[in-house]
Parts: C-alpha cells; sequence; structure tokens
C-alpha cells in the first residue's frame, strides 16, 4: 500500500529551527551567495546530511503555490473600507482574485471568504496573508485550502 503525501500548513514559529536553515541554505544556493551544498549548511550551521534529508520536504510555502488556487477565510469587523484594504494587499501582490463571500456582519463580524488564482508573478504569500492579518479590524485568516 503506497502512503499519501499530506501536506501541512504551520507558522514559522512551529517549524523545528533545523528545518528552517534547510530552508535558508536552499536559499544561499539558488542566489548563488553559496556555490556548494558545504558551503552553504556551513554558514547556516547545519550538517550536510540534514540538508539532504529534509531538502526536498521542506520549502516556503509560496513556492509550491504558483499556478494553483488558493482560498482563505477573513473574520473581519464590519468597517467603512475594510474589505477595500484587504482587496487592495491582494491586488499589491499581483494574485488573481476568483471568487468573494462576505457574510451578513452579525454583532459586527463579518466572515469574508476569499479565493484567489496564485500567479507566476503573484509576490511571497506569506508576506500577503501576513499584511491582511496586521490590518487593523481583521481578527484572523485562516487557509482553508489549495487547489
Amino acid at each position: 500500500m503506497t502512503e499519501q503525501t499530506r501536506y501541512f500548513v504551520v507558522r514559522q514559529k512551529a517549524v523545528p529551527e533545523v528545518l528552517l536553515k534547510v530552508v535558508e541554505a536552499k536559499k544561499l544556493l539558488e542566489s548563488e551567495k553559496a556555490v556548494t551544498v558545504q558551503e552553504a549548511t556551513e554558514r547556516v550551521g547545519i550538517s550536510r546530511s540534514s540538508f539532504y534529508k529534509y531538502k526536498d520536504d521542506i520549502f516556503p510555502f509560496h513556492e509550491n503555490a504558483k499556478g494553483k488556487t488558493l482560498t482563505f477565510v477573513i473574520q473581519m469587523m464590519d468597517e467603512p473600507g475594510l474589505l477595500s484594504d484587504v482587496l487592495k494587499i491582494v491586488a499589491d501582490y499581483r494574485a488573481n482574485i476568483l471568487t468573494i463571500h462576505q457574510s451578513i456582519p452579525i454583532n459586527g463580524v463579518a466572515s469574508l471568504s476569499l479565493s484567489v488564482e496564485v500567479l507566476p508573478a503573484t509576490g511571497d504569500l506569506s508576506r500577503l496573508l501576513e499584511e491582511i492579518e496586521e490590518l487593523s479590524g481583521v481578527q484572523y485568516i485562516k487557509i482553508l485550502g489549495r487547489e
């Protein structure tokens, strides 16, 4: 019986340091700031064996999302202009909005379901989500799925 590949989205603070250093080493290699794996791993402070063990299993969220549809839910206050601010951030990161569904606010709080197409020109999705979450009036943002 073959094991099905499963993916998880976790916040950076929940990821073990060695995995974050593998990502850092991969970035050094991709940017050619390090020429060899040995050089990259020495610079970030991990062993080559750790790098090779995890290199194919850890990557920044946005790298694997290009060409996909990302759906997330935002719980936000019912305030004039807040939805516009959210949509502006999505536009600034050059993601294509596919669907928007906002519930009728209850007790001044609305839920917004937003599906976006992640294009090759789309910027760092992690940062996009952080910027939305940092908006005054946004209570939380949660990724529902990816197609």
